[in-house]
C-alpha cells in the first residue's frame, strides 16, 4: 500500500490547508493542492484516493461568478457516488451540501466568529470519521453562511450552539464541517484584518477573540489532529481498495 493521494481544493490564498494539510501529510498522505483561482484546472476528484475542499469568502451559490464552483459540484456528486472519501471545510461543507441537493443561505443570526463548542449528535457515535471525537471539542468558526436544508439522506453529526448544522455526513464516506479545524492563529489574524471594520461596527472585540483562539491552540490540535488522521486512514483504505 502506497501513500494515499489527496486532492486539496483551495478557493483563495488566505484559506490554505494549513494544519489539516500538515496532519494529513504526517499521517502518510501525499497532498496535491489545486488553486483554480490562480488558473489551475480542476481535476476529477475521483482520480484521487480522497479530496478535501477548503473554505473561502465566496458563497456556495456563486456559480455565476466563481467559474469552478459548478464543475466542483459535479465532481462532488461523482465522488460521493463512487465512494471517494471527501472532507469539506466551511465553504467546502456548504458546497457539498448544495451539490447534493441541500440549501445554503446567510445565517439570520449573523456572522459566527471565534471559538464554539461542538454539539455532537447521537449519530456521531458510530460514524466512521466522527467516532474519533472526544465529546469535548471546541472549534474555530468564521462564517456568514450555513446549511439551512440538508440533502436527502444526509445526517447531522453536530450542531453549533445556535442550532446550525456544524458537521454532517453527506454520503458513506463524505463529510462536511462548518468550522475551521485547519486554521491556526496566523490564518485567523488575516481573516480578522479583512473583517475589522465590520467587527468594530458590531462591537466585537477581535483582540479578545484572537487571544482565546491562541490560548486554545493546544486543545484545538488535540481535538482535530486525531480526526485528520482518521480521515487519512479512510483515504488509505480507499487507496488499498484501488
Amino acid at each position: 500500500m502506497g501513500s494515499p493521494r489527496v486532492l486539496v481544493v483551495e478557493h483563495q490564498e488566505s484559506c490554505p490547508p494549513r494544519l489539516v494539510g500538515d496532519w494529513l501529510a504526517e499521517a502518510g498522505c501525499t497532498l496535491e493542492v489545486c488553486r483554480p483561482y490562480a488558473g489551475d484546472d480542476l481535476p476529477a476528484l475521483t482520480s484521487y484516493d480522497a479530496a478535501v475542499v477548503l473554505g473561502g469568502e465566496m458563497s456556495a451559490n456563486d456559480d455565476d461568478t466563481v467559474p469552478w464552483l459548478a464543475p466542483l459540484k459535479s465532481g462532488i456528486r461523482d465522488a460521493v457516488a463512487g465512494g471517494t472519501p471527501l472532507l469539506g471545510i466551511c465553504l467546502g461543507h456548504q458546497v457539498m451540501a448544495a451539490a447534493l441537493g441541500g440549501r445554503v443561505e446567510r445565517n439570520p443570526r449573523g456572522q459566527t466568529v471565534g471559538l464554539q463548542p461542538v454539539g455532537w449528535t447521537f449519530a456521531a457515535a458510530d460514524d466512521a470519521w466522527a467516532d474519533g471525537r472526544t465529546a469535548a471539542e471546541v472549534a474555530i468558526h468564521w462564517n456568514n453562511d450555513v446549511v439551512v436544508e440538508m440533502p436527502d439522506g444526509a445526517v447531522v453529526l453536530a450542531r453549533s450552539p445556535g442550532g446550525e448544522v456544524q458537521a454532517a455526513r453527506f454520503g458513506p464516506r463524505a463529510w462536511g464541517i462548518q468550522a475551521h479545524p485547519e486554521a491556526d492563529t496566523d490564518v485567523v489574524r488575516r481573516w480578522a484584518e479583512s473583517d475589522r471594520e465590520d467587527h468594530v461596527a458590531l462591537g466585537l472585540d477581535q483582540d479578545e477573540v484572537l487571544a482565546a483562539i491562541e490560548s486554545a491552540g493546544p486543545a484545538l490540535a488535540g481535538h482535530w489532529r486525531p480526526m485528520a488522521h482518521r480521515f487519512a486512514a479512510i483515504a488509505a483504505g480507499a487507496e488499498a481498495r484501488g
